[in-house]
């Protein structure tokens, strides 16, 4: 395992050297607004600090073999972890955002290649970006960046199809795509020191969260492949004709004068998607939910085993829990974050399919994208256990 107080993180390079239409979002003005945004906390210069990449460094070996005996999902090889500085959080999470967001990105920046406007778009949508990720780099502690660039391989075997089923138990060799797991080091010393956390304890248990995703996402075999491919039908489902975003709008200010807040129901994204998408952002409001509920559920656990002050902690952090990097920010884009209050709904899944069936019950769900829970099976567990009881595949969305 590598740790780094000053790691390497994705660039901004040109996805596409050969792009003719520009980017509708001005990327490199996201990523000046949201340095400006996050600010810098004197904290992170002082003594403190250096104990952050030893600590994190150990306490992450410490969290994989922990999350891996309590879930039973092995992935082959040791997580990078990496202490960052807001700037360097930034840096890394506009490259990923813009490999996420590249299949809609690409369609509007066609469309407005010969508008007038387009520069202004390009400003102002890197502005509000940049304040987005700004914000939330002032309070994400920890976060698994599954959207490392492909080419950061270098001998990964090839992906699942995510069509097979699968135990969901065979060990992955996923780590050699060049996972990481991020920990950005000012705002843990700020709580550590407000509250009066013990640095270790706060440290291993803000790594069990973190390592728990890692574990879902390498060590269920098909997961990466499965979730990024929802998220690119779920924007590539986004009709990127002008006169259709305007129209989206304006429903959408109709929609609040009547007091409907219509990001509730699927986000930006869902003002903009074709009804044949809906179904895509559904299966994606539902993932989210069973993996962020999951990893809260393993993180408590095994707090309340091996982290002293471990439900203080969780009662600090509780306002905290949605600014989780990229998964936050696909949350708000698709409006998942109000819809279905992540932790809550899959928490209580996850606590009651195990009351109901024993502490692997979740287990069937990794067996293959089939038969992950629907939305409607998240409120009606017993519904879902009997469903994959009967080796019955969930029903077309």
């Amino acid at each position: 395992m590598t740790a780094a107080a000053v790691p390497a993180v994705p660039t901004l390079e040109p996805l596409d050297a050969g792009r003719q239409a520009p980017e509708p979002v001005d990327w490199a003005l996201a990523a000046r607004v949201a340095r400006r945004v996050a600010g810098r906390d004197p904290i992170a210069d002082s003594y403190l600090a250096a104990s952050l990449a030893e600590d994190f460094a150990s306490v992450t070996t410490q969290a994989e073999a922990l999350v891996s005996e309590h879930t039973g999902l092995h992935v082959v090889g040791e997580a990078r972890a990496s202490v960052l500085d807001r700037s360097a959080w930034v840096e890394a999470n506009v490259a990923s955002m813009r490999r996420l967001l590249g299949p809609l990105t690409a369609k509007i920046g066609s469309r407005l290649v010969k508008s007038p406007l387009a520069p202004i778009g390009r400003t102002v949508s890197a502005t509000e970006l940049g304040v987005l990720l700004g914000w939330f780099s002032q309070r994400v502690l920890g976060q698994y960046d599954l959207l490392v660039p492909d080419d950061a391989s270098s001998s990964a075997d090839e992906p699942s199809s995510g069509n097979e089923p699968s135990t969901g138990n065979e060990p992955s060799t996923g780590t050699e795509q060049g996972d990481a797991v991020y920990y950005v080091g000012a705002n843990i010393l700020a709580l550590e020191k407000r509250f009066a956390f013990r640095p270790r304890d706060f440290r291993l248990w803000i790594a069990i969260h973190e390592v728990t995703h890692r574990a879902q996402f390498l060590g269920v075999p098909w997961m990466r492949d499965y979730f990024l491919g929802l998220v690119e039908g779920a924007l590539g489902g986004v009709d990127a004709d002008p006169r259709q975003i305007v129209g989206a709008l304006l429903r959408a200010v109709d929609e609040l004068r009547q007091g409907h807040n219509p990001l509730d129901d699927g986000g930006i994204v869902a003002l903009l998607a074709s009804p044949e998408h809906r179904g895509t952002l559904a299966q994606i409001q539902a993932l989210m939910s069973v993996l962020e509920g999951h990893g809260n559920r393993v993180m408590n656990e095994l707090g309340r085993a091996h982290v002293a002050g471990q439900d203080r902690m969780a009662r600090v952090l509780q306002s905290r829990r949605r600014s989780s990097g990229v998964g936050g920010l696909v949350s708000k884009l698709l409006g998942i974050d109000s819809k279905m209050r992540q932790y809550e709904v899959g928490e209580q899944f996850v606590a009651a399919i195990e009351l109901e069936a024993g502490p692997r019950a979740l287990d069937a769900a990794w067996s293959g994208p089939e038969f992950l829970p629907t939305l409607a099976e998240l409120d009606t567990p017993s519904a879902w256990l009997a469903r994959v009881d009967r080796g019955e595949p969930a029903p077309a969305v």
